[in-house]
This record gives C-alpha cells, structure tokens and sequence, in this order.
C-alpha cells in the first residue's frame, strides 16, 4: 500500500515535469529561444536518476527481496527526486 502510495506520487510529479518542460521547448522553439538549458536542468536530473533506479533494481542484492519490499525500497528513493524538481517548478512558475 505504501509503495503505491510513493510510485503514484513520483508518476504525478514525472507528469508535471514533462507537461512542464514540453510546454516550455514548444514555447522556446516557436520563439526561436535555445531551449538546450531547460533540457539540461530538469530532464537530465531524472534521467540520472531513473538510471542509478534500474542499476539498484538489478543489483543482486535487491533481487532477491521480496517484489513488495523491492518495490518499496524503490519507491522511497525514486520519490524525492522528481517530487522536489515539482515543488520548486511549481514555486517558480507562479
């Protein structure tokens, strides 16, 4: 229950990132402003971490728990990340 909890707050604020950051380039490019910046500031933060999340999910370690507990584990670190990010887009953007 809990990681479902943390998964559904982590997929709300993935979507308000991408939502977000592809609203922004298409306002950028049809301004004709580089749009290279914004990528790099939100995208690549989640990028990285969804990559360090999938090495932690096939470490030996993890496989052999349980799928609730690995999920869970999961969870509690994938949720910070693009919760944050949100928080402050969010604070930013008015």
């Amino acid at each position: 229950m809990l990681a479902g909890v943390l998964w559904a707050v982590t997929l709300l604020s993935l979507n308000w990132l991408v939502s977000l950051v592809g609203i922004t380039v298409v306002w950028g490019l049809a301004a004709g402003v580089p749009v290279g910046d914004i990528l790099l500031r939100y995208v690549l933060p989640a990028v990285g971490a969804a990559a360090a999340l999938t090495a932690l999910a096939f470490a030996p370690g993890i496989r052999r728990l349980t799928m609730e507990i690995r999920l869970l584990l999961i969870g509690v670190l994938a949720c910070p990340v693009p919760t944050v990010l949100t928080v402050i887009t969010w604070i930013q953007a008015g």
